[in-house]
């Protein structure tokens, strides 16, 4: 392989409002993603016909799914667009799609129009990587960890904040007088879709003023354009070749395997504590369950300020995967065995086990694989797009699996019961623990005392 790394472009000094309007895009990317968390199963109950009930939890997983497949689909797309004609006019579209097709979601009143919204949601939501483009245009070598740190800390505020809106702002007529015989009435979910709608269009208004171009001119692709087919068997072969390249091809493995558990929690936690206690479940609410994700996300936030630094210190960063891996297994396994009597102390306790490993084991795995590239010689562009592309087939799968082991196990007698999807998570996390254990010992790691004190140089 030609791990041979092209010249650095010159560095556009990016002022702080830039800064802001990449880090609202990624916030309102991650709010579009969670939003629909904590209502979902009840706007696909109200949309079903009666005919189709019993396939709910299908619609759900792909519903779900239907936001990341749209993402994978484009981010090629945008990406190539943003390397001809610059990365502003490509982030300022994604934010008027947003607009416009959150509101969609909000007014869907057929499956088939949810899921025409949800997916053109996820193809204007497909710029990430423009934004991460963008990162690298206008940063210097010492700038770039620091401002990739910025994108994460988005991420987590974004699915704090999504799945909180969701939840609090749905059906707001049966909560407020206010809006009973408003258009909010009769949709009930449009509230939440309206607010991220506004978030967007406020990020648009910052981004016109604020937000210049990091990709000159004479930089730009010039030549034949590459089509989106091009650009898919691309990024296929270079995903199929880092999936057979070594200790790199392990930590992509185990990301994979995490993922896809980790996603097929978000298809069946609302199937499962929306359910009636009769038959186990905890009679939640839309706000309810928009309250136990923000939570998760509050404590997945804490736990990568916080704890993730004198863990790896301490242990490791090859130990602590396996090990955050475990936890956030025993988290997911647990879901549902909830008591509905102490519903709620459970369940927090459960949220905060699948959030600190989840917390745990997305930087560690990153800057693992990042360590393992530089150390091997692989480009570390390459390297990182194989594993975005995984991730997003994972989060593909994980719903949809989800939502057709749901269906077709919850009513039936245990061990096949509605236990059986977040047994499945549990399987996938042993997997992806034990394979784990095949990462190699990196020479920083040999090196240091069992209390995290680096010794190399002593």
């Amino acid at each position: 392989m030609d791990t041979k790394v092209d010249q650095p472009l010159p560095v556009v000094d990016a002022s702080k409002g830039a800064l802001l309007v990449l880090f609202l895009v990624t916030v309102i990317d991650m709010i579009g993603f969670g939003i629909v968390i904590p209502f979902l199963t009840y706007l696909v109950e109200d949309l079903t016909p009666a005919s189709q009930e019993a396939n709910i939890g299908i619609w759900v997983g792909i519903l779900m799914t239907s936001y990341s497949a749209a993402q994978f689909l484009f981010s090629p797309f945008w990406g190539s667009l943003s390397d001809r004609i610059g990365r502003r006019p490509v982030l300022m579209v994604g934010l008027v799609g947003n607009t416009v097709f959150f509101t969609m979601f909000g007014l869907a009143n057929t499956l088939v129009m949810a899921l025409a919204a949800r997916f053109l949601a996820g193809v204007f939501n497909g710029n990430l990587a423009v934004a991460r483009a963008y990162i690298g245009d206008v940063s210097t070598p010492q700038q770039l960890a620091t401002r990739m740190g910025l994108i994460g800390a988005a991420f987590g505020l974004g699915f704090t904040f999504g799945p909180f809106i969701g939840g609090e702002l749905s059906d707001p007529a049966s909560r407020w007088e206010f809006f009973v015989g408003t258009i909010f009435d009769s949709h009930p979910y449009l509230l939440p879709c309206a607010v991220a709608s506004l978030l967007s269009v406020l990020s648009l208004l910052v981004a016109v003023r604020n937000l210049p171009e990091s990709l000159p001119q004479e930089h730009r692709t010039q030549g034949e354009r590459k089509s989106w087919a091009k650009g898919m068997v691309h990024t296929m072969r270079n995903t199929n070749s880092m999936l057979r390249s070594g200790s790199v091809s392990v930590v992509i493995w185990v990301s994979m395997l995490f993922i896809f558990g980790f996603t097929i929690m978000h298809a069946v936690f609302i199937l499962y504590t929306q359910m009636s206690p009769a038959d186990g479940g905890l009679a939640f609410s839309e706000a309810d369950n928009g309250r136990v994700f923000a939570m998760i996300g509050v404590s997945g936030i804490l736990t990568q300020g916080f704890l993730i630094g004198p863990l790896s210190r301490k242990i490791g960063t090859r130990r602590l995967i396996p090990l955050a891996i475990m936890v956030t297994g025993i988290g997911l396994v647990l879901i549902p065995y909830t008591q509905f009597e102490n519903r709620w102390i459970h369940i927090l306790l459960v949220g905060a086990l699948i959030s600190v490993g989840n917390g745990l084991f997305q930087p560690s795995s990153s800057s693992f694989l990042t360590r393992i590239a530089k150390t091997e010689g692989y480009e570390l562009g390459v390297v990182m797009g194989a594993q975005e592309s995984v991730g997003a087939l994972s989060r593909i799968l994980g719903p949809l699996t989800g939502g057709f082991v749901w269906v077709y196990t919850d009513a039936r007698a245990w061990p096949l019961d509605y236990h059986t999807a977040f047994h499945l998570c549990g399987v996938l996390m042993i997997l992806a623990a034990l394979l784990s254990l095949r990462l190699p010992t990196l020479e920083d790691e040999e090196h240091e005392h069992p209390s995290g004190k680096d010794t190399s140089e002593e």
